[in-house]
């Protein structure tokens, strides 16, 4: 008979069985892995593009060109394109990052002969109407100007463009700057972005035979590969500093929004698995020493915490909140006080372990479908790495010591180098 005394044995995760993908090269040079797994017809289709800047003041003309992507076609209307999909209970979704552009379709199966011709259609003929432009320009500087007068909104403009400067990770738009896009420059950029050598294709889900053959048909000898080789990028000019104190006063402001960092190291590195364990245990999940202090003890936020971001060409560290005006430089104090304890002390051993099976969990949790295998996939291979990385992980974070702890507080934390943004009020 079960002992409900007793606590289920407990056994640590030591290892991942990850769903490896099939690869295979289209005839145009199109890269494409597939994860063909799951029980239902359902299938998600990513064509990623490697965004490319003729400058690095380019970053708003990529993130137009994605968010007007599906404003019409030479064959079809946004209205169509709209209809069509809604109609076969799928979803088309562009998106924009940093590093990449991506349209993503989920569909069932069986829709799949209908719809991957709009794709096509999509992928090589966008238009960008001048009506639809016009549109978007308008509400966008009209989002802009509601946007700069939140506080953290503000405070991540100044952290990234103090962090990074002018570069593309660094640039911010201004209202003027949407003046500046035209319909020709974003033709111009399609062209060369949305090729198939630059492009990576993830296909998940029931990715049959049929699925494929069907995509080898649009997306292969039918889709030309224009000027040959992939446009090479070039790392952006980062010119960004360290140690800045940025204070933007705002008069009427009940609350500050703060956010601290600096540029740090790439997944690649041997340290980044490390550091993460560390990022967690400051500021990186809801048990954190920030959560703790700052707002379970002090009362200070609603909310607080740490993040380490991985990008192409750089990466950073970052601590974010809102608190009161009142309290900004005490708050401020907190987080340098929480920095040096993982500097001087060591971590108890039941904190780590803590910290230890959050992370575990946490990485085993999100592995609930062959999407989310797909999603892992794209971390490493657009990081320059393969699977072994999470092996490699998994090892790193099960071993880890408080010694090793001290030793990447002491190497990746330091307050005082960090650039330090509030926008509200500082001297409350």
């Amino acid at each position: 008979m079960l002992d409900r005394t007793l606590p289920p044995a407990y056994h640590p995760i030591t290892g991942f069985d990850l769903i490896k993908p099939a690869h295979l090269q289209f005839s145009n040079g199109l890269q494409a892995f597939v994860f063909n797994a799951g029980e239902q017809d359902v299938v998600r289709i990513e064509w990623i593009f490697a965004n490319v800047f003729a400058q690095d003041e380019q970053a708003l003309l990529n993130t137009c060109a994605s968010e007007l992507l599906l404003e019409g076609t030479a064959s079809y209307s946004s209205k169509q394109i709209a209809e069509l999909v809604d109609f076969h209970g799928a979803f088309l979704v562009p998106e924009y990052g940093y590093d990449q552009s991506s349209l993503t379709l989920f569909s069932l199966n069986k829709h799949l002969s209908q719809l991957l011709p709009v794709v096509k259609d999509i992928l090589t003929d966008a238009v960008f109407p001048e009506k639809e432009l016009a549109t978007y320009i308008r509400n966008n500087k009209q989002k802009l100007q509601v946007s700069l007068k939140k506080n953290s909104f503000v405070a991540r403009r100044l952290f990234n463009k103090t962090l990074f400067g002018p570069s593309r990770y660094g640039s911010v738009p201004d209202i003027a700057d949407y003046d500046r896009i035209s319909r020709e420059a974003l033709l111009a950029l399609f062209k060369q972005q949305y090729t198939p050598s630059n492009c990576t294709l993830v296909v998940s889900g029931k990715a049959t035979d049929e699925v494929i053959a069907m995509l080898e048909g649009l997306f292969g000898d039918s889709w030309p590969a224009e000027g040959g080789s992939a446009p090479v990028d070039t790392a952006p000019a980062i010119s960004g500093t360290t140690g800045l104190l940025v204070v933007d006063e705002r008069k009427d402001a009940l609350q500050s929004a703060i956010r601290l960092g600096y540029q740090s190291i790439q997944r690649s590195h041997p340290d980044f698995p490390g550091l993460q364990v560390l990022n967690t245990l400051l500021g990186g999940y809801f048990g954190s020493r920030l959560m703790a202090n700052i707002r379970e003890d002090k009362g200070y936020t609603y909310s607080i915490g740490s993040g380490l971001a991985s990008l192409k060409h750089s990466a950073f560290f970052t601590i974010s909140s809102e608190v009161g005006v009142e309290v900004t430089k005490a708050t401020m104090a907190e987080i340098e006080k929480e920095i040096r304890r993982l500097r001087e002390e060591p971590v108890e051993k039941a904190e780590l372990a803590l910290v230890k099976n959050y992370l575990m969990g946490t990485m085993l949790g999100s592995l609930e479908n062959v999407f989310s295998h797909a999603d892992k996939f794209k971390n490493v291979y657009f990081s320059g790495l393969d699977f072994e990385y999470y092996d490699y992980y998994t090892d790193v974070v099960n071993a880890i010591t408080r010694e090793e702890i001290l030793r990447l507080a002491n190497t990746y934390l330091d307050y005082e180098n960090m650039i330090k943004i509030v926008v509200g009020k500082y001297e409350a």
